[in-house]
């Protein structure tokens, strides 16, 4: 397994759109790997494949509590199936909008149809954290950043700072 870099925003390949994968083998599961061994070094609870630079409709998800206790979650091809009416509010961050938090208002339950690490069909139904973690990686697949669902003051705002800390590091 590799630790790979995570492209920050405002960076362009976040705005892509990720293309479907036509088989889980080796290279799909090897993704996978690296991807995962990424996101709890970053550390984050999910990563879209996107967020490496690969335009692949590839996600990875672990949103245990405990340390020590993963229960990680491959999904190839994800796509939300269903959502429910009632929403919820909740403080995101994003592995590739560092140390920049937003309140989002998402659907409060969903559920994904998507491809297992063994290329098998499976179904999740999720509500909480998991449910709003899916579609946050799910939104990356799209080419959706959690800055586009602020207002365009407090997305301008968050850029800017991302802006200036890139800046400020690049000059150090």
């Amino acid at each position: 397994m590799a630790l790979l870099s995570i492209i920050t925003a405002p960076d362009p390949r976040l705005k892509v759109r990720s293309e479907a994968v036509d088989a889980v083998d080796d290279q799909v599961r090897r993704l996978l790997d690296d991807m995962l061994e990424t996101m709890y070094d970053a550390p984050g609870i999910g990563l879209s494949a996107i967020q490496i630079g690969v335009p692949r409709r590839v996600v990875t998800v672990d949103v245990t509590e405990k340390e020590g206790e993963r229960r990680p979650l491959y999904l190839v091809n994800p796509e939300i199936t269903w959502e429910s009416d009632e929403t919820a509010l909740y403080d995101e961050g994003c592995l590739s909008l560092p140390d920049q938090f937003a309140e989002i208002e998402r659907p409060a339950r969903v559920r994904v149809a998507h491809l297992d690490y063994d290329g098998q069909a499976q179904e999740l139904e999720a509500d909480g954290l998991l449910a709003r973690c899916l579609q946050h990686e799910l939104d990356h697949l799209d080419g959706v950043l959690l800055v586009d669902h602020l207002s365009a003051i407090k997305r301008g705002m968050i850029l800017r700072k991302l802006i200036k800390a890139r800046r400020q590091k690049a000059s150090a």
